[in-house]
């Protein structure tokens, strides 16, 4: 178990990094051709100005604390949200990239679960 926690974390803590990474230096190619929903939803957080920037630096700082193990339980809460919303985004708007997408949310579930002792106080008595 211990060392699928480590394959898991390193890897989506690699996904993050990536995306990040490549946002802010502008590696990656144009845009592939979007419908008319994802076109509209990507003019809204474009428009707003920080929403996009605040994504990336989220899956950045995600992406380094889950790559360091001893910070991977408050990584995976602080990506969780973004997960999330990617997931959504591909589920209802563009199902193209939907199983990767998946994979990255079971990779987030599975550190939750993984993690479970750590989050066990902020809940309990």
């Amino acid at each position: 178990m211990k060392i699928a926690i480590i394959i898991v974390r390193v890897l989506l803590g690699a996904m993050y990094l990536f995306a990040s990474v490549s946002y802010f230096l502008k590696l990656m190619p144009e845009a592939p051709q979007m419908s008319a929903d994802q076109t509209t939803f990507m003019a809204g957080v474009m428009i707003s100005g920080y929403l996009m920037p605040l994504i990336k630096i989220t899956e950045l700082v995600g992406g380094i604390l889950l790559i360091f193990g001893r910070t991977a339980p408050l990584a995976a809460i602080l990506v969780f949200p973004v997960t999330l919303n990617i997931f959504l985004y591909h589920a209802f708007l563009g199902p193209k990239d939907l199983p990767m997408v998946s994979v990255m949310l079971l990779f987030n579930l599975f550190l939750f679960y993984a993690y479970r002792h750590k989050y066990l106080p902020i809940v309990s008595k």
